[in-house]
């Protein structure tokens, strides 16, 4: 299956990378914590300065926020956006130039359709020692509050900040895939603000990556989200279309992922073929020599 940039986005427009509607609410099993068992040689799972392993060591300090909301409207309420989509000036999208590993990311969305928890598929990323990821909604954090608890101190993650509501992120109201998106620089704060929040009171620090529902934002919104102290991300390689694709389809589309590549895929739908897809792919691609690391 062809991963180009281009090809991928056009896919998109097919509304497959919503990830939380169409499915059940299903979870999986939450037992006690997995003990990962060592992996490979070669696979970037060690903790690295900075990630999520280390902030997780940290006592929690007081959530604050670098700016009020007061002042996101005054500052940003009059502009209007000159993009819509996942370009807008600053969006990673891709690992640095010279960077040959790949970056997969897993959303989990929340919400009606959207709280199910895929432990397959983190047992499957933990039994081979590969880092992701992991950009979390904050009503998946209410529904699943001793799994996020699991997730979060493990060192093979890095949780993101996946939006209070999960709304397309916009100051003028466009929505994506029948999802309303917010309408105005005050609700584009909200939408930030609040799961910001939440994670760095559950985290002992801020996160750095934000990613909207639906992956849409525009040039406004993304200043918003810097000005709050983090960074939008989107993806180059769509993994599992909005937790849609079928195993065959995702072991296809992540084995072709080129190097650099940030892959997306949801941990939120145990009923769908992401699990599966990457308990098939993720050998051949380790056997392979390819190595995986977390956001820079």
């Amino acid at each position: 299956m062809a991963v180009s940039r281009r090809v991928v986005l056009a896919a998109l427009g097919a509304g497959t990378v919503a990830g939380c509607s169409g499915h059940g609410s299903r979870s999986g099993s939450t037992a006690g914590p997995a003990t990962p068992s060592p992996g490979p040689a070669g696979v970037s799972a060690s903790p690295a300065p900075g990630t999520s392993a280390r902030r997780h060591a940290r006592p929690p300090a007081p959530a604050r926020l670098p700016v009020t909301r007061a002042e996101i409207v005054a500052r940003y309420g009059h502009r209007r956006p000159r993009t819509w989509g996942f370009d807008a000036p600053g969006v990673l999208h891709a690992l640095p130039a010279g960077r040959r590993e790949i970056a997969l990311t897993f959303d989990a969305c929340g919400g009606r359709g959207g709280s199910g928890y895929d432990q397959a598929l983190i047992a499957v990323l933990r039994r081979h020692r590969v880092p992701a990821t992991l950009f979390i909604n904050s009503r998946w954090i209410d529904e699943n509050p001793a799994v996020f608890r699991e997730l979060a101190a493990d060192p093979l993650f890095e949780i993101g900040n996946h939006g209070t509501r999960h709304r397309p992120l916009s100051v003028s109201g466009r929505s994506a895939y029948g999802i309303p998106g917010t309408r105005n620089a005050g609700e584009v704060f909200d939408e930030v603000a609040g799961n910001h929040l939440k994670l760095a009171r559950l985290l002992g620090a801020p996160p750095r990556y934000f990613r909207s529902g639906t992956a849409y934002c525009d040039d406004v919104a993304a200043r918003i989200v810097t000005d709050l102290g983090e960074r939008v991300a989107a993806f180059s390689v769509n993994g599992d279309g909005g937790a849609t694709f079928t195993p065959a389809q995702v072991r296809a589309t992540v084995g072709a992922a080129p190097p650099g590549a940030v892959v997306i895929c949801h941990m939120n739908h145990p009923e769908g073929g992401t699990a599966e897809g990457m308990a098939a792919v993720l050998p051949s691609l380790l056997e392979a020599g390819r190595r995986f690391v977390r956001l820079p």
